[in-house]
């Protein structure tokens, strides 16, 4: 991991070094000048990408991660919403080279339209630093494609991210500190129902939980299951020591009103909001978020992530 920050450094350096070399031969042909502005354009935004990884610099942030997409308030809606997200986190993968294994994606279709929930990995450098910026409910309001038409619709998601844990590490829980739970699983998209009890839950005795249905082995499942668990506990512990504790859900837990991160507005109007505090970002191309450009979000969280975090080691 330390060489993904090491070799962008050097190539800025690099850049750097180029850049001052054009700008001695632009002051004596002005010809070169045309060829400087798109490199200092190149070396800005390459600069702005280093930036961004500094300051990620979590215990966890420079690992793969876990996302778990599941719908809440707004029934039919909320399914097609949850797909919906599903799909701009794929294409965001695709486009900064992440991959999103497709044998290792749990879902789970909704009857009507859209899904009751997915798990997948986001594979790559830094991968959970720039997606934890996604943790928590996103509200949908727009006229819904199951209804009337004549009426708006809200709905919710809920979107967890956890770091994706070295095969090497140790997890240190005893098997006093959870409940195992199993359950029936579904087949390619639970449509087929399987009657055999290979799904696992974990409960932690402080209540945070995880779970694990993508394989056919129960063994499997819960040693899945178990390396979410340690992810979930260690991210807890991240978040508390970097004095940002993540407001998943409202106090009760639930996937609605009042919990939301951010609010994606289809009518009467386009607009894209974060609605977390000392966070200011807003965009009316709701459809190029949801093709995957969550670049905005992400960086702002970051740097007011970071902000926070030095104004708490002052203190």
């Amino acid at each position: 991991m330390l060489n993904s920050l090491l070799k962008p450094y050097a190539e800025l350096t690099a850049a750097a070094a180029d850049i001052t070399a054009m700008a001695e031969l632009a002051d004596e042909d002005a010809a070169f000048e045309a060829e400087l502005e798109p490199a200092l354009v190149a070396a800005e935004q390459r600069y702005e990408a280093f930036e961004l990884q500094a300051m990620m610099s979590g215990k966890h942030d420079a690992h793969s991660a876990n996302v778990s997409i599941k719908p809440g308030a707004g029934g039919t809606d909320a399914c097609d919403w949850a797909n919906m997200l599903f799909r701009a986190y794929k294409m965001w993968a695709a486009q900064h080279g992440f991959d999103v294994p497709k044998d290792e994606i749990d879902i789970e279709s909704n009857l009507e339209a859209g899904i009751q929930g997915v798990t997948f990995k986001v594979v790559g450098p830094y991968a959970y630093g720039y997606l934890q910026s996604e943790i928590g409910v996103h509200r949908l309001v727009r006229m819904s494609p199951f209804g009337s038409g004549d009426t708006r619709q809200t709905s919710f998601a809920a979107v967890d991210v956890l770091p994706e844990l070295p095969d090497d590490i140790e997890i240190v829980l005893k098997d006093t500190d959870y409940e195992v739970q199993t359950f029936s699983t579904g087949g390619p998209g639970g449509q087929h129902v399987n009657k055999t009890q290979s799904g696992v839950r974990l409960i932690h005795k402080s209540g945070i939980r995880a779970e694990c249905r993508m394989g056919r082995s129960q063994h499997k499942n819960k040693a899945e299951a178990l390396r979410m668990l340690q992810a979930r506990l260690e991210a807890v512990e991240e978040q508390k020591r970097m004095g940002d504790t993540v407001k998943a859900y409202d106090s009760k837990g639930e996937i609605a009103f009042g919990s939301q991160i951010r609010s994606y507005v289809m009518q009467p109007y386009t607009l894209v909001r974060e609605e977390r505090e000392g966070i200011d970002v807003k965009t009316p191309a709701i459809n190029d978020v949801l093709d995957g450009d969550f670049d905005q979000f992400m960086h702002a969280f970051l740097r007011h992530k970071t902000a926070k975090a030095n104004k708490t080691k002052k203190v």
